[in-house]
């Protein structure tokens, strides 16, 4: 069984940053791929951002391109999502999730484990 456990969430203005952590036990990270998915009040989750299982492979969604970074550390079993440039749209509860396979996907329902959330919340 994979726990994953969300940090970093708060509140900022809009133009500023936050660091979102995903930290995970259980399991060595190094096999899974992983994501960040954000689910805003009455819209469906949506997928973010995703790393695949060395790093060497990222994908994004179109909204947030250019401002987050997402990065994995293996050895800490550790997921980073670095928010830059932060907009009132991107209010939501950011999720963290793991799939058992290498290759990244969008698609919510390929993912195996996921986290509880973390609020963030961009004030303009």
């Amino acid at each position: 069984q994979v726990q994953l456990v969300e940090s970093g969430g708060g509140l900022v203005q809009a133009g500023g940053s936050l660091r979102l952590s995903c930290a995970v036990s259980g399991r060595t990270l190094s096999r899974y791929a992983m994501g960040w998915f954000r689910q805003a009040p009455g819209k469906e989750r949506e997928f973010v951002a995703g790393i695949r299982w060395s790093g060497l492979s990222r994908a994004y969604a179109d909204s947030v391109k250019g401002r987050f970074t997402i990065s994995r550390d293996n050895a800490k079993n550790i997921v980073d999502l670095q928010m830059n440039s932060l907009k009132p749209e991107d209010t939501a509860v950011y999720y963290c999730a793991a799939r058992q396979a290498i290759a990244v996907v969008s698609t919510r329902h390929e993912y195996d484990y996921w986290g509880q959330g973390t609020q963030v919340t961009v004030s303009s």
